[in-house]
């Protein structure tokens, strides 16, 4: 019976450190990680495939900015779709090719995908999530005053503007993705959290904000009941006390002992906490196992030889019990 992998591909995938993120980088990146998707095919998955858009997102927003007095500009949404398209295009077709190289007949779509957010969100009222490029201290000030945008100051490199960054409830395009997966099509879907939009009176209405790609790639991955929920960064594990004497990796652990790390502070914010929030929003809702490694090793965690490997309590005991009935009895 087919297994359903559902992989959140880092924005490192794409763009790797020191690069300037050309096109040329892009697709060298996406190539490499077409081959560990398809890796995991070989391995018996179907896969559904999320991904980063932020160096993406803000190229556009640039472009718009700086060419507006030629072209038309664009809202965050639109910009967020443009990179959707962008990402997906780059994916589609280096996994269509890594595909057709390895003799599987297997078809690619890469689907823009829109992601349902509460209009009373508290984040709506505390911006937080940066994005853009940096200003002075007076374009900032001109943007607030004329756009209404909301600022911040990063002591080191200026102003930059920051957005809401609401939960995801709802993955529009749910029904279709699933469809397409019941008929072993590669479904490459919500880019960068999906654009943010919310229903009003009845209708989806866009808004400038930010979904968190990994937050909304684990409500995907429980409304599919995904066998597993991988998640490609740029660690080979999920550490304690990262980047410290006594750092520690995680080779496999359940969700409890995640969540009790988690309480004791070891996956800051602005790094691993997102990832082992939603990894624990996975398992919770019924999933039954999760990867983190880097999408080099992918193939390796999921087999169990490389990365963290995370698990509900309810499968822990079960692999448990599965392990004792395995062994021969002493007589």
């Amino acid at each position: 019976m087919s297994k359903t992998a559902l992989v959140a591909v880092g924005g490192n995938s794409l763009i790797r450190a020191g690069e300037k993120g050309t096109i040329v980088e892009q697709l060298a990146n996406a190539r490499r990680t077409a081959r560990a998707m398809v890796g995991l095919i070989r391995l018996g998955y179907r896969l559904v495939i999320t991904h980063g858009n932020g160096p993406q997102v803000g190229a556009q927003l640039l472009r718009s900015e700086r060419a507006s007095d030629v072209v038309y500009g664009q809202t965050l949404d639109v910009c967020g779709a443009a990179s959707q398209g962008e990402v997906g295009y780059l994916l589609e077709q280096s996994l269509g090719n890594a595909l057709a190289e390895a003799g599987l007949d297997i078809p690619v779509v890469s689907l823009v995908t829109q992601t349902v957010v509460s209009p009373d969100d508290p984040a709506m009222l505390q911006p937080s999530k940066p994005i853009g490029p940096f200003y002075s201290r007076a374009d900032a000030e001109e943007r607030k005053r004329v756009l209404g945008w909301h600022i911040v100051e990063d002591a080191a490199r200026g102003y930059r503007r920051v957005v809401p960054s609401p939960e995801p409830l709802e993955i529009v395009e749910l029904d279709v993705i699933r469809s397409l997966v019941a008929r072993k099509v590669v479904v490459i879907s919500t880019g960068g959290g999906g654009i943010p939009v919310m229903r009003v009176g009845g209708r989806l209405q866009g808004l400038e904000a930010v979904i968190d790609k990994d937050r909304a790639s684990a409500l995907l991955a429980t409304q599919l009941h995904v066998d597993l929920f991988a998640i490609s960064t740029d660690t080979d594990y999920v550490y304690l006390n990262y980047r410290k004497p006594d750092q520690t990796r995680l080779t496999f652990v359940t969700v409890s002992q995640l969540e009790e790390y988690q309480r004791a502070g070891h996956f800051p914010p602005g790094n691993m906490g997102p990832k082992i929030e939603s990894v624990i929003h996975f398992l919770r809702s019924g999933g039954k196992a999760a990867v983190i490694s880097s999408f080099e090793l992918l193939c390796e965690a999921v087999a169990g030889r490389a990365g963290t490997r995370m698990v509900g309590d309810a499968e822990q005991a079960r692999e448990t019990v599965n392990q004792e009935l395995e062994e021969p009895v002493l007589r």
